[in-house]
């Protein structure tokens, strides 16, 4: 059992583990590049949470379930980090590990919307969590009259320590090896280390740890769920005619859905006629003009719909069990869902001219996540579920659509299909923006190859442009491999790449007047 820890241990156990996070964090970070050490750390960091909370562990023994889920949770949480470090997986991981400190600490609540709140909460207190029980952990101190202890066991340390140092440069000067040893030890060198930067970074270290082995929630949140909700039972209002009820009853619903359909099935009919049957447009409008106008808006449209089909169909409101309503919204919500179908097909013809980048990407995928909300709804009216039930089916479907992108190398998707699309390649299109793909980090490396060699047969006045590009493109592959040296670096997605790399052979800078060659 667990339970034999003992009692949770206190501040200065705490903070002793804290340091010792800290130590571990400069060795793996500072100055460093960031890789495999970051799902590392995260794995050491999980273990001290897992050991500073047996209070929380005593109900669980290690042949439990229950423990085996939380911890094959976490690791799933991780695994993101061995694959490639990205914004997206760090922010996953840091959400596991805070729904983990706070479940052994007992203070995670059930139901995916309300952990969403917790764990928002959370990392809103989280910066001052150390300063705040560091202020508390004083005044306890003084409170229960241990400010003088403390001392005396610091003062007591005092002569040993004193006395210890002048037995050691005694024996130094008698002893040569001890002399010996003496000078090796550079004090300046030592003193080099400790830069203010570096002591910025360790106290943004020891905040950013504390939050997670002492996790607490906000006050005011922590008592926002305790207060007792008060049924009031009062008579049932009389037949009421205020404008509310005119504007916002059932028969305006009803006339706002028939409105609403019959617009929507317009928009419907015309995407149909010039996206999907192909009807050329009218003189001096494009396809992509089409597109690019349409996409954003159209989304918009979408998310006011469901705003409005959650405000007129509240659950045991009178609207939400008219039949002729119910069909009526139906119908509008999944006219919604084609309308967003289109939109995405308005971005993939936009996209086709005038190239892909990230924020084109991202587009696609909230366009899927809206997609699927609408899709939600529906099913929270014909299954007759609440509002914290369909919040929940939502955070549900945004958490694992993030934790997948994980694993998605856009920034190659991204070069790839703007090299293999570009004017350069196909002969259609727009140029390809080279210094863009460039930017995209060493993913885009293989498609830069492609490009280039491709270019070499290009006319020989390209010959300046082509030939700075491969320079460049050649120093920053020379400057990811003197990374990659550094083991704290490493990551699956990089390993794949410099494998990929070595195959390929290693670069030869042009001269004037010599193509571009990607391997020997």
């Amino acid at each position: 059992m667990i339970g034999i820890l003992g009692p949770a241990p206190g501040y200065c156990q705490r903070f002793g583990v804290a340091v010792l996070l800290v130590g571990l964090a400069d060795f793996f970070f500072y100055d460093q590049p960031v890789g495999i050490t970051l799902f590392l750390f995260g794995m050491v960091l999980a273990a001290a949470i897992a050991t500073l909370n047996p209070l929380s562990l005593n109900s669980l023994a290690f042949n439990d379930r229950r423990l085996w889920i939380k911890l094959a949770a976490l690791l799933a949480a991780l695994l993101p980090l061995v694959e490639n470090v990205s914004p997206l997986s760090v922010s996953i991981t840091l959400a596991a590990m805070a729904a983990l400190a706070l479940s052994l600490a007992g203070r995670l609540r059930s139901g995916l919307a309300r952990i969403a709140g917790q764990l928002s909460a959370f990392f809103i207190a989280a910066p001052f969590r150390f300063a705040c029980d560091f202020v508390r952990w004083r005044k306890a101190a003084r409170r229960h009259g241990r400010r003088r202890i403390r001392l005396a066991a610091v003062a007591v340390w005092v002569m040993p320590l004193g006395l210890g140092l002048v037995f050691l440069a005694l024996f130094g000067a008698a002893n040569p090896v001890i002399e010996y040893w003496f000078s090796l030890i550079d004090l300046f060198a030592l003193l080099d280390l400790i830069q203010l930067p570096r002591l910025v970074f360790w106290l943004f270290a020891l905040a950013g740890v504390w939050a997670f082995l002492r996790p607490r929630l906000p006050r005011f949140f922590r008592r926002l769920p305790r207060r007792p909700r008060i049924v009031r039972k009062e008579p049932p209002a009389p037949a009421s005619t205020a404008v509310e009820d005119v504007l916002f009853g059932k028969a305006a619903i009803l006339r706002a859905l028939v409105v609403f359909n019959l617009l929507f099935a317009l928009q419907t009919g015309l995407d149909a006629t010039y996206l999907w049957g192909g009807v050329a447009l009218p003189d001096g409008l494009t396809y992509a003009a089409y597109a690019h106008r349409g996409a954003y808006p159209l989304i918009v449209t979408a998310l006011l719909a469901a705003g409005f089909v959650l405000a007129a169909l509240r659950p045991g409101s009178e609207t939400s069990r008219d039949p002729l309503i119910r069909r009526l919204v139906y119908l509008w919500v999944a006219q919604n869902i084609v309308l967003v179908i289109s939109s995405m097909l308005r971005l993939d013809l936009y996209i086709g001219v005038y190239a892909l980048t990230y924020l084109r990407i991202a587009a696609f995928v909230w366009m899927g996540l809206v997609a699927a909300g609408l899709a939600l709804i529906i099913a929270r009216i014909a299954l007759g579920k609440s509002s914290e039930w369909l919040l929940s089916a939502n955070l549900l479907t945004l958490s694992a659509t993030l934790y997948a992108c994980c694993y998605v190398n856009f920034a190659a998707t991204i070069a790839n299909y703007n090299v293999d699309h570009s004017y350069e390649m196909t002969g259609q299109g727009v140029p390809l923006d080279a210094w863009y793909v460039r930017s995209l980090g060493a993913s885009a490396f293989p498609a830069l190859d492609r490009f280039i060699a491709h270019q070499a047969s290009a006319p020989a006045a390209d010959e300046p442009c082509r030939r700075d590009l491969a320079i460049g493109h050649a120093g920053d592959e020379a400057a990811y491999r003197a990374e990659q040296k550094n083991w704290r670096a490493w990551s699956f997605r990089d390993w794949r790449l410099i494998r990929t790399l070595d195959k390929r052979g290693p670069l030869v800078v042009p001269q004037p007047s010599q193509p571009y060659v990607p391997g020997r």
